[in-house]
């Protein structure tokens, strides 16, 4: 059997890269604004997509329920986001932020921006449109060969 060489296996260097990128937001995020990854990426579908279900936000971010679940809980009692019950259903509800989330999205947007701004100097725009439809691609292949690998 050959041996695997973690620092050329693509899966292994997306998850490190993932892992040390969401450390130094994570850092920010608690320290300015007191909010986990988690919380900050409720926010941030929130941001885009005003009045949505908890489910929406899990698909978006692909953070599982629970996960969800609990940035949701932290958030209400924050006081960060809303949550507004379906009358003819009251097991589902809809989610939205509250003025102080969006106070904390305003002020994040720039920050997140600019975080990837310093990433991305390292690509001319044409390599950065390369590399971004090149991610499309792996997240596509991904959906396909999702359950038929082994």
């Amino acid at each position: 059997m050959s041996a695997l060489d973690l620092s050329q296996f693509l899966p292994y260097r997306l998850s490190v890269l993932a892992n040390k990128m969401s450390a130094q937001l994570a850092t920010v995020y608690a320290e300015r604004f007191n909010i986990s990854i988690p919380e900050w990426r409720v926010i941030a579908v929130l941001g885009q997509f005003d009045g949505v279900s908890a489910d929406f936000v899990g698909g978006k971010t692909e953070m599982d329920r629970v996960t969800v679940s609990r940035a949701v809980a932290k958030l209400l009692k924050k006081r960060y986001i809303k949550r507004r019950f379906q009358i003819s259903d009251r097991r589902c509800s809809v989610l939205s932020l509250a003025a102080a989330g969006k106070h904390v999205y305003a002020d994040v947007v720039p920050l997140a921006k600019q975080y990837e701004d310093a990433l991305t100097v390292v690509f001319d725009p044409t390599t950065f449109a390369q590399f971004n439809a090149g991610i499309d691609r792996l997240q596509a292949q991904l959906a396909a060969v999702e359950g038929d690998l082994f």
